[in-house]
């Protein structure tokens, strides 16, 4: 599943669209409403991550966007690799106009090669009055704002049967230390505590991420993002140890180390909410509703419910999260109406057509909480607006895609080697460096 952080992928492979020009499931491009709206006759086209469920619903962005301004669309599922398809299509002649970007170090690396146009005044308008300076950071780059964050994700959250913890008598845990404690007597009940998606191995990057911002706070994990601090630093090597207690602890994993290796995003899910529950919990991003929704049929709030990602060692609970971009291309053919189009995206309108369609939450703190369908989602995405500026995006997400987003390599591998065998952080941390440098430096 690699990078994608969300529902399972459905309908065309990502291959087909990635060498395609048009959207599958949507019939093309959408037509026009209307022969005097302002973009009548123009036409943009967007590439994104998004397939399946995710695609559908955006499609329905898009359709607002169609009926507010004429402007048709074309949606191009890129998959995971977004930066090598985009980059083959703008050397190609077909750049698409508006691009959802998923990292903060691929916007980084488009911009550097001069391939974005910075946000219009409108654009940087809304995104001064409508989101934490935080999102207008993550989307610049050399004090040049390019990209808009339009979808965020929540991904400081644990995810668990409500059953399962009744069953145990436990409540959901206040601190990290209570967490493990509770999940020994979910064990003890005769499930295992936590379902571990140790063969996607961004989900071992996130339980990092959550650990190390909490244990040494923003400051350290800013640098560490940033590769200003090394891996070897004594902090990156306590917060392995931290996790390693969990990944050692064959009570807690399911399956235990082997079994986390052999198990995916989607599949974790299905051990907690699938018909044949196997643990109580799964640590994952909000994204874990939906797939326990759209796959299990379980009602969020009854049969699948979250507590925030538990304070470390007495530090701040963690509020990490990732997101989706919109850029706009220089090449594209119609940089008028991909413009137009983050100018809509940037208004809570815009926002509200997905949050109502579900799976979606919006960095936007003009939109309306009642435009979520669910008081979890509601929940969710009050938190995340309201941590304000201490919100940090995902780290993996921030670094060279050779470190921290490559399937088989980098972090990925290496937290995979550490689930495996979490018996000396110190040499795993200076895999991490190792790697790290080679990336950074490169």
């Amino acid at each position: 599943m690699m990078r994608r952080r969300s529902t399972l992928l459905t309908g065309c492979t990502a291959l087909v669209l990635a060498l395609g020009a048009t959207a599958c499931g949507g019939g093309g491009p959408v037509s026009a409403g209307g022969g005097d709206k302002a973009l009548s006759g123009q036409s943009v086209t967007v590439a994104g991550v998004w397939s399946g469920t995710e695609q559908a619903n955006f499609q329905k962005v898009l359709d607002a966007f169609t009926e507010k301004t004429g402007a048709k669309t074309a949606f191009v599922s890129t998959g995971d690799n977004v930066s090598t398809v985009v980059g083959s299509k703008i050397e190609g002649g077909n750049a698409p106009d508006v691009v959802m970007v998923p990292q903060v170090g691929v916007l980084q690396q488009f911009a550097a090669k001069g391939w974005l146009k910075p946000l219009s005044k409108t654009a940087r308008q809304s995104v001064d009055s409508n989101f934490a300076n935080v999102w207008k950071s993550y989307g610049s780059v050399d004090g040049t704002l390019y990209g808009l964050y339009f979808k965020a994700a929540h991904k400081s959250t644990v995810w668990y049967s409500p059953d399962a913890l009744a069953q145990a008598g436990v409540e959901p845990p206040k601190t990290y230390d209570e967490m493990l404690k509770a999940g020994q007597t979910v064990s003890d009940s005769g499930l295992a505590a936590f379902s571990v998606a140790g063969q996607d191995g961004w989900t071992l990057t996130d339980w990092f991420e959550n650990v190390y911002l909490s244990q040494a706070g923003p400051e350290k994990y800013d640098a560490l993002a940033a590769h200003e601090l090394k891996w070897t630093d004594a902090s990156v090597v306590e917060a392995l140890t931290t996790l390693g207690k969990l990944f050692k602890d064959e009570q807690l994993v399911q399956g235990g180390q082997q079994g986390a290796l052999n198990t995916d995003f989607p599949g974790s899910v299905e051990k907690v909410f699938g018909p044949k529950p196997e643990a109580g919990m799964v640590y994952e991003g909000d994204f874990v509703a939906g797939v326990a929704k759209d796959q299990f049929g379980k009602e969020i709030g009854k049969d699948a419910d979250f507590f925030p990602f538990p304070a470390v060692a007495g530090g701040e609970a963690p509020v990490v999260s990732g997101g989706d971009a919109a850029v706009v291309l220089k090449d594209g053919k119609n940089s008028k109406a991909g413009t137009a189009l983050l100018e809509y995206l940037a208004t809570p309108e815009a926002a509200a057509v997905w949050a109502e369609a579900g799976g979606f939450l919006s960095p936007n703190k003009k939109l309306d909480l009642a435009s979520y369908g669910d008081d979890v989602s509601r929940a969710t995405a009050k938190s995340l607006v309201g941590a304000g500026d201490s919100v940090r995006f995902d780290m993996s997400d921030q670094a060279p895609a050779a470190f921290g987003g490559t399937k088989g390599t980098g972090e990925w591998k290496i937290l995979q080697d550490f689930l495996r065998d979490p018996s000396d952080p110190k040499a795993t941390a200076a895999q991490l460096e190792a790697a790290a440098a080679k990336a950074y430096k490169g």
